[in-house]
């Protein structure tokens, strides 16, 4: 197991750039599968949870070609369906989350997908309803074997229908879309997810030949063709990585560029963080954050009511830079109330925050109230284990910020979602080391 020493403290200085993102390429590279021509991806990032992925897809049969760092071509023109049926795939799906995504393309083009029960982080139940009542919806026969938990669906033809999705999951609709693009007649899903990820894969099958309207909005039509060709794709940059930067900056009091951002597709983001006081400056399509000597305040409501900063479908605030926010808000001048509604465990490890010496109190699996220190008080070192991908960040930046040096370990779960994490942040001055 992994560890990490930080010595906090001190300021950092330079400029960042964030990787490609994680949650686009997991849905980018299922999409693949979807036609035997070649596909060129750009930013990919180089990760864990995404080489995992890659390693699935090589296993199926897809022909994968690195060109240079973050660019590979991918050519699945022959697929390997028994692999579906195999106990190696069985063990390989449960390790990543996203191989749920494979489930779509396969059955539009072979009309039969297969996943074990997925893994990923322990943040709390993620059901699968919606990906597979989307697909059933489509002409799909559902098939589950509760003994070895493992998912299946067949079909001989797929038919375009009209759905209503129960919640806007955003895997959930991709895996939706990438069936539909391929069935007979039109598809309408509304209540669709609407993240820049899912526009993006959305807009590279139209450059496929899908034919799919409303990218953007929550209702999507998409008339069914009968075969995709290739294309080439660039990923957008992460914006949970820029949103950790940004609350990286604060918290050390660090003078910090985030470079390559694509501000369009940030959302709220920007304007959340500027809520705790963080000053959040737009230079070109760079973000420029000063140093915060004298601290950062918490806004309170117009009524002068406490902030509650809480996650929601976008174009509300993502959920996985709620964990950033609470440790930021640790060191605010004022209070305020995180709540975050989507998964009941993610909030569980404010307790090591707490051993830290920071003024939280944990009011139920779903909210925090957070009492800033305004840095009159530092965080203290401790020893503490990673619980998930965005929780081991935020301890991360708890840490660089804390007085003396802390331990970090089960590290692999940070380098499930960040390229490089520790070389990345020695360049800009943080005191990290690595340890296997």
């Amino acid at each position: 197991m992994g560890t990490f020493k930080i010595e906090g403290g001190h300021q950092l200085k330079g400029s960042i750039r964030p990787q490609g993102a994680k949650n686009e390429a997991l849905q980018i590279l299922c999409a693949v599968l979807l036609t035997p021509e070649r596909i060129t991806i750009h930013n990919i990032p180089d990760i864990v949870d995404v080489n995992k992925l890659i390693s699935l897809l090589k296993k199926l049969g897809v022909k994968v070609e690195k060109i240079s760092h973050g660019t590979y071509a991918f050519q699945a023109d022959t697929v390997n369906l028994k692999y579906l049926e195999s106990p190696e795939f069985k063990e390989d799906g449960k390790g990543l989350r996203g191989s749920i995504m494979i489930v779509g393309p396969l059955l539009a083009r072979f009309g039969k997908g297969y996943i074990p029960k997925p893994g990923g982080d322990k943040i709390g139940r993620r059901r699968l309803d919606t990906h597979f009542e989307g697909l059933i919806k489509l002409g799909a026969t559902f098939k589950y074997s509760k003994e070895d938990q493992f998912y299946g669906v067949e079909a001989n033809t797929l038919k375009g229908t009209y759905m209503l999705l129960e919640e806007a999951s955003v895997t959930g609709t991709a895996n939706i879309v990438m069936a539909a693009v391929l069935a007979e007649g039109q598809t309408t899903i509304y209540n669709a997810a609407c993240e820049p990820y899912l526009q993006q894969l959305c807009k590279m099958l139209n450059r496929m030949g899908a034919k799919i309207s409303g990218v953007g909005s929550n209702m999507l039509v998409i008339d069914g063709v009968e075969s995709l060709g290739g294309t080439e794709h660039t990923m957008l940059p992460d914006m949970i990585e820029i949103g950790s930067w940004i609350g990286l900056a604060a918290m050390t009091k660090s003078e910090l560029t985030i470079t390559n951002v694509s501000w369009n597709d940030l959302g709220v983001i920007p304007n959340v963080f500027r809520k705790l006081g963080i000053t959040v400056e737009r230079q070109g399509d760079n973000i420029y954050i000063p140093a915060h000597t004298n601290g950062y305040e918490i806004q309170n409501y117009i009524d002068g009511s406490i902030l509650t900063i809480s996650d929601a479908p976008w174009p509300g605030f993502t959920p996985d830079l709620l964990s950033i926010i609470l440790v930021v808000a640790t060191q605010a001048r004022g209070s305020v109330l995180v709540h975050q509604k989507m998964f009941e465990s993610r909030l569980f490890f404010v307790d090591k925050l707490i051993d830290m010496g920071a003024k939280i109190i944990l009011c139920d699996p779903h909210r925090a109230t957070v009492i800033g220190h305004d840095f009159k008080s530092t965080l203290k070192a401790t020893t503490m284990t990673s619980p998930d991908i965005r929780a081991g960040v935020s301890l991360l930046i708890a840490a660089l910020s804390a007085k003396g040096t802390s331990t970090i370990m089960n590290i692999e779960q940070i380098d499930r979602g960040y390229e490089n994490i520790d070389e990345r942040l020695r360049a800009i001055g943080a005191h990290i080391e690595r340890f296997e």
